[in-house]
């Protein structure tokens, strides 16, 4: 998993805008502040889907880009995004896992019309990068 960069910004009566100054051209808004995690990974997915890999910058490098810096000046924040990169390639593990767990997750997502599988790694997305 990567983490990189977003300059979060808020005008008055406005959403947030989040840009990356590592990912030229990958933008983001969001509502509310709950909603940015969910809007930067949908961000990210879209950019990297024809963009070449890109290692994220050190955050002190971010921070002295000359545009960063007149961003914050001007009351933006910078956020640590996590991000993993796609790969659809399924891999069998094996785990051990409370027997009372194990049901309600089988039973919740059979409610939902999801594999176990699926839900939790729907559940372990959501717990690493805040987001579906």
């Amino acid at each position: 998993m990567r983490y990189y960069t977003a300059v979060v910004h808020k005008d008055e009566d406005s959403a947030y805008g989040l840009t990356f100054p590592d990912l030229p051209g990958c933008f983001a808004a969001a509502d509310s502040w709950n909603d940015i995690p969910v809007a930067a990974a949908e961000a990210l997915d879209l950019w990297f889907e024809d963009q070449p890999d890109v290692e994220p910058s050190p955050l002190d490098a971010v921070r002295k880009q000359p545009e960063v810096a007149v961003a914050i000046g001007q009351g933006a924040v910078l956020m640590s995004v996590p991000y993993i990169p796609a790969d659809t390639a399924l891999a069998r593990v094996n785990i051990s896992i409370e027997r009372g767990l194990l049901r309600a997750i089988d039973e919740t997502a059979r409610a939902r019309g999801m594999t176990r599988s699926s839900f939790l790694a729907s559940s372990a997305r959501r717990e690493l990068t805040g987001s579906v």
